[in-house]
């Protein structure tokens, strides 16, 4: 399969994967508790975290919620997307999943100064994961990154995402945690703290050579001045943590290392939560087995390796959780080693509506590497903390890629060439574009399942240039429902809008089926269907999550619809 497709397509039968053998005693048992029912009315099971996957496996993770689906889905939070059937009962359309445009730009930031020269001689100026995020508190975008292979942790902000400024700071440098060597860091901007000297949480993991096989937290107000580092378990270097506002939780996505390790996987993650970030720092033995690289996976022709899971990093986008597995393809160290070329790794996309299973239903790279001799990301493409900003009509993705260096092959594994040239790149995707559902030559349906919300207007996000969609309102026994009926209904077309209010005759609000068991019914003629809503207000703000945050949001949510669009109207475009 070509790895650089642009747009993949799926098969829309039933995404499911065979459940996988229970773990005997190689996984610690999580405590029973009360059922916790989710935003979307996902009931989660009384052992949670699930401790029943087998660490030997190498198999797709279940997917519970997609085989057996809440009977009634609740729509309040969020834009729904398409990623999977959770939302749909009935379809003819096509499903069709698409990648985002690299940034003819890129690298937008690379290696220039002394600091990001590197101790070793090794140039990096990019995150791994570190964290890009949009803060409303000032105005700008703002970034955590490694300056310096294994050097320090540098900070930069900008005003457009893709011109970057490094502030000066007392020792003349950008540099901020002066005592620490940064392998593995991530910085999250925590919009829910009520307090203002937490809004920034930070995770670190030196390097294996100093010693320390466990990680450290740390806190702070303005992401520079950080408080006294808490230590944590033992992890695997690349190992991150998020946050999951569904469930008001800190996930520690922690790569094996010693006690967290099994032969099957050399390189996969486990998992632990916790309500408070510095609390939750102490994991002891707790964490259970979460997930690997699977046969899904397509083996590399150069290598012919079996692929590994490098990192997994995670946001909360609109209704659900996306993330990146960052996939190791090969070679292994000792070969890049010998050759001065980095190691591929690419991200592929993933999903999640309960924040533990993912559902990966394409295994092509979402941002691939591209392997190419001088290029500056040839090999070991990292995802970012925070994974997405949100400008306007577009989601950009940050990502560093490594260049490597040839003619350095030092025997000191870190401080030879495959670790060199670390850049940072953008790449752009339509909002809410991950999947589409399309009529082209014949027209089709789309029936979703009973849905409940609280709000009034219907929007969505469609293109319909070259074609038209109508939607009309079932009951649960799919009977159409006065005055929201086809008949009423004012078509859509000609027009191609990432927000787009849907209307029946002088009739447009759904005040009369809130707390209603209903289904929306969509008929579209060549033309594509990406997400939709139902907003409390006519601005069409979805009150769903924002990854990394979006000019003209607060909390990094959309709380303000069409307001925050036309504060992005003046931000750089790289796809419209």
């Amino acid at each position: 399969m070509n790895r650089r497709k642009f747009v993949q397509t799926a098969v829309l039968a039933g995404i499911s994967a065979k459940p996988l053998v229970a773990g005997a005693a190689a996984v610690p048992a999580a405590n029973p508790k009360k059922k916790e029912v989710l935003y979307n009315g996902i009931v989660l099971p009384e052992i949670w975290p699930p401790a029943g996957i087998n660490p030997c496996a190498y198999s797709p993770m279940p997917l519970p919620y997609l085989s057996s689906p809440p009977a009634v889905i609740p729509i309040d939070v969020g834009r729904q997307l398409f990623v999977d059937n959770f939302l749909i009962e009935s379809t003819n359309l096509t499903r069709r999943f698409h990648n985002p445009k690299k940034y003819e730009g890129n690298p937008v930031f690379k290696a220039e100064t002394e600091l990001e020269k590197g101790a070793y001689g090794l140039p990096q100026a990019c995150p791994k994961d570190g964290g890009i995020w949009w803060d409303p508190k000032d105005s700008l975008f703002k970034m955590w990154y490694e300056a310096g292979w294994t050097g320090s942790m540098g900070y930069a902000v900008s005003d457009d995402g893709l011109r970057w400024r490094r502030p000066s700071f007392a020792d003349g440098t950008n540099r901020i945690l002066p005592d620490f060597v940064p392998d593995s860091t991530t910085v999250f901007l925590d919009h829910h703290t009520d307090n203002p000297a937490e809004r920034f949480k930070l995770f670190m993991r030196e390097p294996n050579f100093r010693g320390n096989l466990h990680g450290f937290c740390s806190v702070s107000g303005d992401g520079i001045n950080w408080g006294k580092p808490v230590k944590t378990g033992y992890c695997g270097d690349r190992s991150t943590i998020f946050y999951n506002p569904f469930r008001k939780k800190w996930i520690y996505s922690l790569r094996s290392i010693g006690e967290l390790n099994y032969s099957s996987y050399e390189r996969a993650r486990f998992y632990h939560e916790h309500d408070n970030f510095l609390e939750g720092a102490d994991w002891g033995t707790k964490p259970v087995f979460w997930t690997g690289a699977d046969y899904l996976d397509h083996v590399d022709r150069a290598t012919k390796e079996k692929p590994q899971l490098y990192n997994l990093s995670a946001v909360a986008y609109e209704s659900l959780m996306i993330g990146f597995y960052q996939v190791h393809l090969g070679p292994r160290n000792e070969i890049g080693e010998a050759t001065g070329v980095p190691k591929t790794t690419e991200l592929m996309m993933a999903y999640s509506r309960d924040g533990f299973h993912w559902d990966r239903p394409v295994r092509d790279a979402f941002i691939p590497a591209t392997r190419m001799p001088g290029s500056w990301e040839r090999g070991y493409v990292q995802s970012v903390g925070g994974l997405c900003v949100v400008v306007g009509d577009e989601l950009w993705f940050y990502y560093a890629g490594f260049k490597g260096d040839q003619n350095n092959l030092n025997s000191d594994g870190m401080k030879n060439g495959m670790y060199a040239h670390g850049s940072l790149g953008v790449a752009a995707l339509r909002r809410d574009g991950f999947a589409s559902m399309e009529a082209q030559n014949d027209p089709g349906q789309l029936t979703t399942r009973c849905l409940t919300f609280t709000g009034a207007y219907l929007f969505a996000n469609l293109d319909c240039r070259n074609g038209e969609l109508a939607v009309e309102v079932l009951d649960e026994h799919n009977q159409p429902i006065e005055p929201f009926t086809l008949q009423n209904f004012q078509p859509v077309s000609g027009i191609d809008k990432t927000i787009c209010q849907l209307k029946w005759g002088r009739r447009e609000e759904l005040f009369a089926l809130r707390g209603k068991k209903i289904k929306f019914r969509f008929h579209l003629k060549n033309g594509k269907l990406f997400s939709f809503w139902v907003s409390p207000d006519e601005t069409g703000a979805s009150h769903g999550y924002l990854g990394g945050g979006a000019a003209g949001s607060e909390k990094g949510m959309d709380t303000t619809g069409l307001g925050a669009y036309r504060i992005a109207g003046k931000a750089p475009k790289l796809l419209f």
